[in-house]
């Protein structure tokens, strides 16, 4: 039986992909803040599910809690990292843009480091990270959410060039939602808004086919296309 971790699991895209790793033959150990709603979806299925409740701010806990949790469920194949917050903050208040840089930046960090340092131990693995389309440029109503995303795309993919390095059977899939109907989805004049349940059957497949890069659902990758190449001086002013 494959094995496979969940950082963030408590609700949205993490508590639907893993409905569908159970589904497919997957023990998965589930992560979060709110251990009550940990407890209700290991209920569903208490012979598929292991929990352990953290909040990945707590980098002092990470390691202990993730040790922790691989060797009840036995060693890990997978890990999925969902957990990530974001604010529109056109104040510039430095609470949130604390709180959204440990969470997306120093949380994110720590357990991608983990993990791989876990999987380049056992020589497999892979590791995969839910980061965002918004990481592809800056925004004025959102500057530290964009930014860390655009921190976990570049960290990924210098996970994805060491591994390659290491010429082992590790893989890095970088996920770039764009708009899905969780807590996330913030702002007005959203478009595009994907449920969850298809935004994950569409991950749950680049998993399995071990996709480097993925934007969810598909046609975000004409927008990420189009907002690479609109010149500074017309971004500036949009």
């Amino acid at each position: 039986m494959k094995k496979a971790i969940i950082i963030g699991a408590t609700s949205g895209i993490g508590k639907e992909l893993a409905k569908l790793l159970t589904e497919n033959g997957y023990l998965v150990g589930i992560t979060g803040r709110r251990t009550e709603l940990l407890t209700e979806i290991q209920k569903e299925n208490p012979k598929l599910y292991r929990i352990r409740d953290f909040d990945i701010t707590e980098i002092e806990k990470i390691e202990t809690k993730l040790n922790e949790l691989t060797e009840e469920i036995g060693g890990i194949d997978l890990l999925i990292l969902s957990s990530g917050i974001g604010d529109i903050n056109a104040e510039l208040n430095f609470e949130i843009e604390k709180r959204t840089i440990e969470t997306n930046v120093l949380g994110f960090t720590c357990v991608s480091d983990w993990a791989f340092n876990y999987f380049e131990k056992q020589k497999f693995g892979h590791l995969v990270a839910i980061s965002s389309i918004a990481g592809i440029r800056g925004n004025r109503q959102a500057t530290s959410y964009n930014a860390t995303k655009a921190y976990q795309i570049n960290y990924l993919e210098g996970l994805r060039q060491k591994a390659k390095n290491l010429k082992m059977e590790i893989f890095v899939t970088d996920i770039r939602p764009g708009f899905v109907n969780t807590e996330m989805a913030k702002g007005e004049g959203l478009f595009w808004v994907a449920s969850v349940e298809k935004a994950s059957k569409q991950i749950y497949n680049a998993i399995s086919k071990k996709r480097k890069i993925v934007y969810v659902t598909k046609r975000w990758g004409i927008i990420a296309t189009i907002l690479k190449r609109i010149p500074n001086f017309i971004y500036d002013k949009m």
